[in-house]
């Protein structure tokens, strides 16, 4: 491709930097230093990286724009995402495939390291989750979407190790952040309580591990850049309750009394907790989140309010 600079750079490849997490990876790899470019159907919300419009599903254009940009780096963040649907959709067969694709096509280019996004959900959560879970813990995932992720990192750890690439795979746990769609918890009830409405939850009784968007995707970009090989987990590391969570969500917004724990029944086949070990993320990748969880919590609450 004409223009790209043919000197000796780190240039990294993001895939899906127009979505929730993806977007968040841009400037942090830009703060790093290296070249970035981003691919798939729409460009991201800011214009940090050279994009190339390309479907990801297409085999022949996503080879072509592996051979034209020439990547040092795979960031790999596209994965099909409708809201609900993604648990269940055939798509996730055709996204496992594009992503084996995509990495055949990285390594014939000369890439030198490939970073897959993964998922809590390919852990085996039968027991409940009393303790945290580790990058080596048992697989067992429950839905079509969990059991592709999974095979993808099993497929991609064996292919990068045969043909000599670095490979690591970011976990994701439970996220909030800017741009989250208003049928997710946290944006559910900052949009209710912004408009003076009840925020109408469950229970409330389950534990989750809550990371911003904006720290995961630093996280992600912090990973991409390092040597450290293998299964990530990209998470705080801190058990929150969800009706705790939606306490300090209340309380940052000033109205408490519009909390309705209870109000909704359980979803049925919950694991009562969910909540990493983040120690790979925190001593070998070297991040540590920016801010914590309240002061991004006040970050939403402060967009929430404003007028549109």
């Amino acid at each position: 491709m004409a223009g790209l600079d043919a000197r000796p750079v780190t240039r990294v490849l993001v895939t899906g930097a127009s979505g929730f997490v993806g977007r968040h990876t841009l400037a942090p790899l830009a703060a790093a230093g290296v070249e970035v470019h981003t691919a798939g159907r729409q460009p991201p919300p800011a214009a940090s990286a050279r994009h190339h419009g390309v479907d990801l599903l297409d085999r022949e254009a996503t080879t072509s724009l592996v051979r034209d940009v020439r990547p040092t780096h795979l960031l790999h963040c596209a994965w099909t995402v409708e809201h609900g649907a993604f648990w269940t959709s055939p798509d996730n067969l055709d996204w496992t495939a594009a992503t084996l694709h995509l990495a055949r096509a990285c390594a014939d280019a000369g890439v030198r390291r490939i970073v897959g996004v993964g998922t809590c959900v390919e852990y085996d959560w039968a027991d409940g989750g009393p303790a945290p879970r580790r990058e080596d813990d048992p697989l067992r995932p429950g839905t079509l979407y969990g059991t592709a992720k999974a095979s993808t990192f099993a497929l991609l750890t064996a292919f990068c190790r045969q043909a000599g690439l670095g490979f690591a795979w970011g976990r994701l746990f439970h996220l909030f952040g800017p741009g989250e769609d208003e049928r997710r918890l946290i944006a559910s009830l900052l949009a209710a309580l912004a408009a003076g409405r009840p925020a109408e939850l469950a229970s409330g009784r389950p534990v989750r591990d809550f990371l911003s968007t904006v720290d995961a995707g630093a996280a992600l970009a912090a990973l991409t850049l390092s040597g450290v090989d293998g299964a990530v987990n990209v998470a705080s590391g801190e058990a929150v309750s969800i009706a705790d969570l939606a306490g300090e969500i209340a309380a940052i917004a000033g109205r408490p009394d519009l909390l309705r724990l209870g109000a909704r029944p359980d979803p049925a086949g919950e694991a009562p907790r969910m909540v990493a070990d983040a120690s790979r993320l925190r001593d070998e990748v070297g991040f540590r989140p920016a801010r914590d969880r309240r002061e991004r919590l006040a970050e939403l609450w402060a967009q929430a309010r404003r007028p549109s």
